[in-house]
């Protein structure tokens, strides 16, 4: 099955028009990740909610992404990835308006969800969409270069485009943006995306998706509920046992059924698993980066939600221009060069904040994340390159959702780390060790990836 051809319905793809499309319903999906993160003050204000459900708002939304991608992915090459990638807009556009309606906040992390399993199939599938239409090595390389800035930059940008949304239009407005792109999208998709599919397309392992949401779920919620019910505390020790029972079930059974939703083999490969690995810690950095900085802004410093967000502008920026030249650099010499800078700056980054300690001033923080900004910027293109060019393009969807799960699962730690460290009020230098340390591991892991691109 591992060369199974994939079948395409198109009379004419244009492969960079389906680029285009894929990358905008991409850059929506990014935003809502972060853009809500600047608004959590306000929010918690109108619908008064403390820091615990304040975390709940953001890591529903990342929880649901990381639970249902793989499955997604699977899905999209059996029954359509055209189809499935315009279900999940309708879902998560649909989602998106009853969150800026919600009128409390069990209705707001209820459709925060149901934005997280629309956002699940837009993420892997967009990603076997380009895979399918752009077949040659450096274009794709390129293509996924490109995807990565946008995605790179939704996430970076979110915080800046969010203040200024809730300093200008209330907190309900950071939803309201993306209904009309979303609406765009799924007018676009039904022009210039095709359709297409594996041939021999996986059968769903149901126990695997059931028991992956089981250990997601749980290690995210033990992380976020941890400092409220106390981690030596008897529920504490309960989840504890009920993650590692789970953990060790998922195992069992995606070693025994014939088609798992994660094949334990992949992991052997010593470039898959570096480039999951990567992933997660990747987005662990930027999200405590974003949640801490904004959150600090705001209430350390009495900024506004616009001059918090603008503060960091210069991750952004500088996201949004590494990361197409990093594509063109895994194009031409592989994934290791720049998996090498993105390990390089976002670990400058993360001990420029140490040394500034618990309170930087505003220029070492415009530098420090400028630094981690560039990092991110070269750290998505070779570590999805590496994870796709391990699987055949039958099974695009599934290397998509392995990759944007390890993305989503280190986005949800690294909020409950930085909402750990809000909630204990604890020092922001364990946060910025904790962004420097995942760096220091990424440069660590540059050895496994591949020299030159497949």
């Amino acid at each position: 099955m591992l060369d199974n051809p994939v079948r395409t319905h198109t009379a004419a793809v244009r492969p960079w028009a389906v680029l285009a499309v894929c990358s905008l319903s991409l850059f929506v999906v990014g935003l809502d990740a972060t853009i809500v993160t600047v608004a959590l003050p306000t929010i918690g204000g109108a619908l008064h909610v403390g820091t615990q459900g304040l975390e709940w708002i953001v890591d529903s939304y990342t929880l649901a992404l990381a639970s249902f991608l793989i499955t997604s992915g699977a899905i999209a090459d059996r029954i359509g990835r055209r189809r499935v990638f315009r279900l999940g807009l309708a879902v998560f556009g649909t989602a998106t308006a009853v969150c800026a309606l919600a009128p409390t906040i069990e209705v707001l992390i209820a459709a925060r969800v149901a934005q997280g399993i629309g956002g699940s199939m837009l993420s892997p599938v967009a990603l076997a969409i380009v895979v399918s239409a752009i077949t040659d090595a450096r274009q794709r390389a390129r293509a996924i270069g490109v995807w990565a800035a946008v995605f790179g930059l939704s996430m970076a940008v979110g915080p800046t485009l969010g203040g200024a949304l809730v300093d200008w239009f209330g907190w309900r407005s950071v939803f309201w943006v993306a209904v009309p792109v979303v609406a765009v999208a799924l007018v676009l998709s039904t022009v210039f995306v095709p359709e297409s599919r594996a041939e021999q397309p996986r059968r769903i392992d149901g126990a695997g998706q059931v028991l992956l949401v089981l250990v997601v779920g749980g290690v995210i919620a033990l992380l976020i509920e941890g400092p409220r019910i106390g981690w030596g505390s008897a529920t504490a020790l309960a989840g504890y046992c009920g993650v590692i029972a789970a953990a060790a079930g998922f195992v069992w059974v995606e070693r025994r059924v014939a088609e798992p939703l994660i094949d334990p083999a992949l992991f052997r490969r010593a470039p898959f698993t570096a480039a999951v690995v990567g992933a997660v810690l990747v987005f662990v950095a930027l999200t405590t980066t974003l949640l801490l900085s904004t959150w600090h802004l705001q209430h350390e410093r009495g900024m506004s939600a616009v001059a918090a967000g603008a503060i960091t502008l210069p991750l952004a920026v500088a996201a949004t221009v590494c990361a197409p030249l990093s594509g063109i650099l895994v194009g031409r010499v592989g994934a290791r060069r720049p998996l090498l800078l993105a390990g390089g700056f976002l670990t400058a980054g993360g001990v420029v904040l140490v040394g500034a300690g618990g309170d930087p001033d505003l220029m070492t923080m415009l530098g420090a994340f400028a630094l981690i900004g560039i990092g991110f910027g070269f750290a998505n293109a070779p570590i999805t390159n590496t994870a796709v060019s391990g699987l055949p393009a039958a099974r695009a969807g599934v290397a998509g959702g392995i990759t944007s799960t390890a993305r989503q699962v280190g986005a949800a730690v690294g909020i409950a780390i930085a909402g750990g460290v809000i909630a204990g009020h604890g020092s922001l230098r364990i946060g910025w060790l904790v962004v420097a340390g995942c760096g220091v591991v990424v440069l660590a892991l540059t050895g496994l990836s591949p020299q030159k691109s497949a």
